[in-house]
């Protein structure tokens, strides 16, 4: 099973992690923010409904995405879009879109200021 991690991370835990795979120590697949509340910006709920949608379903096009959430293209265009630029969705070359995961772990901690 392919997972990828969202959490919210410093960037010495960011630093870290890539000094750890360059010497060649797995990290998994990481997606890292800067804080909890651009991690719930960027995840929205129909935007965790569309990542589930997605799940094990083979290249789409924008349009079929939209067909299958039964939701306006122009609003699931501009969802796929903020997924692409968080990393968690992918463009095919022939320009479809995947979800190259089969399930995602969410990692934060909050504590007292």
């Amino acid at each position: 099973m392919k997972t990828v991690t969202l959490g919210v991370s410093s960037r010495k835990n960011i630093n870290n992690r890539i000094i750890a795979a360059s010497e060649g120590k797995p990290q998994g697949e990481f997606i890292s923010f800067e804080s909890p509340e651009l991690l719930f910006k960027t995840f929205s709920g129909k935007r965790w409904d569309l990542l589930k949608a997605m799940t094990g379903v083979a290249p789409v096009s924008i349009r079929e995405v939209s067909r299958m959430l039964k939701r306006d293209v122009k609003a699931v265009h501009r969802d796929v879009h903020v997924l692409l630029d968080a990393g968690i969705l992918q463009k095919t070359d022939k320009g479809r879109i995947i979800f190259p995961y089969d399930a995602i772990h969410v990692d934060f901690m909050v504590e007292a200021a």
